[in-house]
């Protein structure tokens, strides 16, 4: 009885895999497959007799394949574990506020007293006294305060901080996470060294970065790394990384110093420690 034979390939790209449809004859399932599945293979064997049978018994099988290896995979973000920096300590206090509002307090309750809409007359000039001072020094503290920076810290290089970071490292990390006074900005003697303001082969100084924020993190060698991010509207990438060598003399010894761009105006100093945990 003759015999014959067909094989129709269909293999478009797609990236979710596909299968392998095998059928016993030429029905007319190709006529109802006109847009095959993608990335899959449609052979259709079939052997037809000589006296054709008004009715055929169809079987379908959908054999499934695996994605091609040659196809980028895209490995599932995993989200380290970062510490709430949730601790109380008195340098996250702002003394301006502190003494502004003392300051009104006594003043409020002092003219109270003072006029007899409040109990405590005898005590209200001692009130207006020490009142009046207290605001314009907590008016002062709070016109010149710089508030601390963001500080992202996971969880793996909190525990690298205490036995792999200078003492250098400790104290930026410290001096960035409190209140200062006086100050224009945060490392604003270290960025005035680095950028050298207004001198041969420096920056203006309303051209200096901006400390936005800190993370501390541990990179793929196992070594402790604090990120300083710094945002410079008017730098480009060139003017922090020919500036590297003085950002490792200056946060140094003990560390190495690696200049990164982040998002929009954002630039990264990576101060990563040359300390190795056992």
């Amino acid at each position: 009885m003759p015999t014959k034979a067909a094989t129709i390939t269909a293999a478009p790209s797609f990236s979710g895999g596909g299968a392998t449809i095998l059928c016993s004859h030429r029905s007319s399932l190709f006529n109802r497959l006109q847009s095959p599945p993608p990335n899959s293979r449609i052979c259709f064997n079939y052997v037809e007799p000589l006296f054709a049978r008004p009715y055929r018994t169809r079987h379908v099988f959908v054999i499934p394949r695996a994605a091609d290896s040659t196809q980028p995979t895209s490995a599932p973000a995993i989200d380290k574990p970062t510490v709430p920096d949730d601790e109380f300590t008195l340098a996250k206090v702002s003394f301006g506020v502190i003494g502004l509002s003392l300051g009104v307090t006594l003043l409020s309750y002092g003219f109270g007293a003072y006029f007899n809409i409040l109990p405590g007359s005898e005590w209200s000039a001692l009130m207006l006294t020490y009142g009046f001072p207290l605001a314009i020094i907590g008016m002062a503290l709070k016109y010149a305060e710089l508030k601390p920076v963001p500080c992202l810290t996971y969880s793996d290089a909190q525990m690298l901080r205490e036995k792999c970071a200078t003492p250098i490292l400790k104290q930026v990390r410290n001096d960035v996470t409190r209140y200062r006074y006086g100050d224009e900005q945060h490392l604003d003697e270290a960025l005035k060294r680095i950028f050298q303001y207004a001198q041969g082969g420096g920056i203006p100084r309303r051209s200096a970065p901006v400390l936005q924020m800190i993370r501390e993190e541990v990179i793929e060698d196992g070594r402790y790394c604090l990120v300083l991010v710094f945002k410079a509207k008017d730098l480009q990438l060139s003017d922090f990384e020919k500036r590297q060598a003085k950002f490792t003399s200056f946060f140094g010894p003990g560390i190495t110093a690696e200049i990164g761009k982040g998002e929009e105006d954002l630039y990264e100093i990576r101060l990563i420690s040359n300390t190795i945990s056992e």
